[in-house]
């Protein structure tokens, strides 16, 4: 039997007992699950690309995934943030041995503003070696908005969509989250990536991250050094209820492990039918982009101080606005 086998062996029977502990034994849910998960570490991930999305993660995924043990047929696996009570068993599944020695890890970017998913790696991987990428905030939520509503995740204009969708604006709390997980693993092993780095020096940047979480060093091809799953190209659904659905179905399949299946549709001429094919994006108001400069301005302030990097390129280039937010 593998490795991963004899570990899904013996987390199923911890997580049965685990389950027949009495109310009001001191374990929380997760804490049933995380604490068997914990018995056969070596066998889960050592490391986590945990985002926040849009800052390059499925170009990484690529670039890593010849060098590492990741998931197969789909890069996210959403187990801890949303499908960590489906078990270890199934979390496994997604992973497959090929005979080398490489590291096993996951590039997950809704990892990053999820409490939920900190807490449960911390629980169930606390050596585990934490990767976040940073990237200019506003262009980085346009470029979310855009994947979300051209895959029927959210039917709302821009303006709408950050009033209404969460994860918009939280996971563009750059340094308030990473301070949370510092204190969640340690300072020692979260490594806070510039996404401007990835795109001026991708060798340099992918070099930096292999001798952080502790794989050998290697070269980029030249097809790697192209950018995969640019929003700029993205337009809004032909129908957003029928791209919703397909989305939909797309995650009952993945909740399913048949993400084999999935990516095959990706790949295929019927794709076209629920994907793109809308009308473009249209140009943002300069004063709604401005409105959110200054929403996270305190945020890029602060991330300068604990990387000790300049990131005048993300500021607010009006003065007077400048002075405002930063005597708030």
């Amino acid at each position: 039997m593998s490795d991963l086998g004899r570990t899904a062996d013996a987390t199923s029977r911890a997580v049965a007992a685990a389950a027949a502990y009495p109310p009001g034994g001191g374990y929380s849910v997760d804490q049933a699950f995380a604490k068997p998960l914990a018995i056969a570490e070596g066998a889960l991930p050592s490391f986590f690309v945990v985002g926040p999305p849009r800052t390059g993660s499925s170009w990484l995924y690529e670039v890593l995934r010849p060098h590492a043990l990741l998931p197969i047929h789909s890069k996210e696996t959403r187990f801890f943030d949303t499908h960590f009570q489906r078990g270890l068993k199934w979390y496994l599944a997604h992973y497959e041995r090929s005979g080398g020695e490489g590291r096993m890890g996951e590039v997950a970017p809704t990892y990053f503003a999820s409490p939920p998913a900190r807490e449960r790696i911390a629980l169930t991987v606390p050596q585990a070696k934490i990767v976040c990428v940073f990237r200019n905030p506003v262009d980085r939520i346009i470029s979310l908005y855009r994947v979300k509503r051209a895959y029927g995740w959210i039917p709302w204009s821009f303006a709408e969509a950050i009033q209404r969708d969460p994860e918009l604006m939280e996971s563009g709390r750059y340094a308030s989250t990473l301070k949370l997980w510092q204190r969640a693993f340690g300072a020692h092993n979260v490594m806070a990536g510039i996404y401007d780095d990835l795109w001026n020096d991708p060798q340099g940047f992918v070099n930096a991250i292999a001798d952080f979480v502790g794989i050998r060093r290697f070269s980029l091809a030249d097809w790697q050094y192209g950018f995969v799953h640019d929003s700029d190209r993205m337009t809004q659904p032909r129908s957003y209820y029928r791209t919703r659905t397909a989305t939909m179905v797309a995650n009952w399949f993945k909740a399913r492990r048949m993400d084999r299946a999935v990516s095959a549709f990706k790949r295929s001429r019927f794709r076209h039918l629920v994907l793109g094919g809308g009308a473009p994006f249209p140009k943002l108001p300069e004063k709604l982009l401005t409105q959110l400069q200054k929403e996270f301005l305190r945020e890029v302030y602060d991330l300068e101080e604990m990387l000790h990097r300049d990131l005048s390129a993300w500021k607010v280039r009006d003065e007077q606005l400048l002075a405002a937010a930063t005597s708030e």
